[in-house]
């Protein structure tokens, strides 16, 4: 099969029906071998039911219903599961996406042996309160990635080699970061395509501002995940042994400067508890020694993990 189109669809009832009939137009017009994978994550508007109308009219579509929503992270990772074609692409069901950019993802996924391309929305029709912190945060992800050939790393509209969706795993709010998750796995080859942004036509937008939150800190966890992941003490330990030693270093220039003056019979002495470094001195220490307990202990679970010993294999001969 040369194509699945996976759509994450929650309440999308009235788009759903031209957004399926637009994807198999575009297949039909090339002759792709395809399938639609439509995800229902917990719809309460009839969503379902329109899935199930045009199952019965179009054997390439096929379903998959949450009893509760999950949020996009879990449908992409659920249909990714389910793909079988050799390039998968998603795109949300609000018809924001263009069904007409696929035949260009699917060739140069093919033709420049990419692993993962992402839409950049150039021109978009969002509003400020969404735009800007969306800079903010694909700046952000840049730096911290070291993925610079990306402007847009939440874009729906996605390209990817078969290889790619079924070695990693989406959850949380991580399927803004997917190009990052994909980098950590060793798919490198990622580039992007400009795409066009369509106005809503139906329905409400399901952005909310704590997405914001919970995507920042998603994207500090597959950080510290995909570097210490499996080394978990290289990163506490250092921690650690540094705020520790910082600590001791500390206390022994306040014990120092006591006992110089107490030496040279020096008058005005202040007790050695009297001195706020002192205090900072202590706490130091006393972090360090939680870091480095904390590392010791990561490490014991990362040890005792199934998957300690699973890497990406590309190839065996």
């Amino acid at each position: 099969m040369d194509i699945s189109v996976v759509v994450p669809a929650y309440n999308e009832v009235e788009s759903l029906p031209e957004l399926t009939a637009w994807i198999k137009n575009v297949m039909h017009q090339h002759q792709f071998s395809y399938e639609v994978i439509l995800v229902d994550d917990g719809s309460h508007d009839g969503s379902w039911n329109k899935i199930e109308e045009l199952k019965e009219k179009d054997s390439a579509i096929k379903g998959i219903k949450f009893r509760r929503n999950y949020g996009k992270s879990a449908a992409l990772n659920v249909g990714f599961a389910a793909a079988n074609g050799d390039v998968i692409i998603t795109m949300d069901a609000d018809l924001q996406d263009s069904p007409d950019e696929i035949p260009e993802l699917y060739r140069r996924i093919k033709e420049e042996k990419l692993d993962l391309i992402s839409g950049w929305k150039k021109k978009r029709f969002d509003p400020l309160t969404k735009t800007i912190p969306t800079k903010f945060f694909n700046a952000a992800t840049r730096s911290m990635s070291g993925i610079h050939t990306l402007h847009d790393f939440n874009c729906g509209l996605k390209a990817y080699r078969k290889e790619v969706v079924k070695n990693i795993e989406v959850y949380g709010e991580m399927h803004r970061y997917i190009p990052v998750i994909a980098k950590w796995a060793g798919f490198n080859k990622i580039e992007e395509q400009v795409v066009e942004h369509r106005a809503r036509k139906y329905g409400t937008t399901k952005f909310g501002f704590s997405r914001f939150i919970n995507g920042f800190l998603d994207l500090l966890s597959i950080f510290f995940v995909g570097k210490f992941g499996k080394r978990p003490m290289h990163f506490f330990g250092s921690m650690g042994v540094l705020s520790f030693l910082l600590g001791t270093v500390m206390a022994l220039w306040i014990i120092g400067e006591k006992l110089y003056d107490i030496a040279n019979h020096i008058k005005i002495q202040r007790e050695v508890t009297d001195q706020p470094l002192f205090y900072i001195a202590l706490v130091a220490v006393i972090l360090g020694s939680q870091l480095f307990l904390t590392g010791f202990v990561a490490e014991l679970v990362s040890r005792s993990s199934s998957n300690r010993n699973h890497y990406q294999i590309e190839k065996e001969i």
